[in-house]
């Protein structure tokens, strides 16, 4: 389940887009201000932000400006200007899409949408995980010059937690995302496939670790060295 952040100071706006987006079956954090937004995406993954840009404290300008600093994720402004300068400074400030109020909540529904398939296909083929590098093309994993090749299926569920780290994902979503709708086993394969990973990367446990909620699932959590 997708979860976009939403941060506006209105009590209203926020309950409108909660009912309008928990609908679509997205999971809705909300924040009241800017600087409790960054405090949230601290601790919770986010796959999407909708900010007004007037808010106390932080206002949403400052807080695009820190989310595209810091995090890789879409973001929605909002607002009641309707303006070419407000606009402007949006777009410099690093927002992917701007919505002026008062709207239609299926017009940001849309937009919302587009956004997430526009950031799915524009996903980096790389990704970096400490010392390691991952190439999803080639289904490989390198240190300088040496690869580490790896099956298929310990591949796609390493590639998925390095994907969004310290995200949980419960092996349901895991077995669901790497071995399909249709699979016939059972969960525990997922611990299995975990365990295996543990002991590849052994060597590494200062670049990541794989973590074990218990009776949940699984994260991925990134070593600050």
């Amino acid at each position: 389940m997708r979860r976009i952040l939403i941060a506006d100071d209105d009590l209203h706006i926020r309950t409108l887009l909660r009912h309008v987006l928990t609908r679509e079956n997205y999971k809705v954090i909300e924040a009241k201000d800017g600087l409790e937004a960054t405090e949230i995406l601290k601790v919770n993954p986010v796959d999407l932000a909708v900010i007004d840009i007037m808010m106390p404290g932080m206002n949403g300008l400052e807080l695009c400006e820190y989310i595209r600093e810091n995090y890789d994720l879409p973001i929605i402004l909002l607002t009641a200007k309707d303006q070419l300068p407000d606009k402007e400074q949006g777009y410099k400030r690093g927002t992917d899409d701007y919505v002026t109020k008062p709207f239609e909540p299926e017009e940001l529904v849309y937009r919302i949408k587009a956004l997430f398939r526009r950031y799915q296909v524009a996903a980096s083929a790389i990704i970096h995980l400490g010392r390691l590098t991952i190439d999803r093309n080639n289904y490989e994993i390198t240190e300088g010059s040496s690869v580490i090749l790896l099956p298929l299926k310990e591949f796609e569920l390493l590639t998925q937690l390095a994907e969004y780290p310290s995200r949980l994902f419960t092996r349901e979503e895991l077995i669901r995302l790497i071995w399909g709708e249709d699979y016939e086993g059972d969960e525990r394969t997922v611990d299995v496939h975990i365990k295996r990973l543990r002991q590849r990367f052994s060597a590494y446990q200062a670049d990541f670790a794989i973590q074990t909620i218990r009776g949940v699932g699984y994260k991925l959590e990134v070593m600050h060295v």
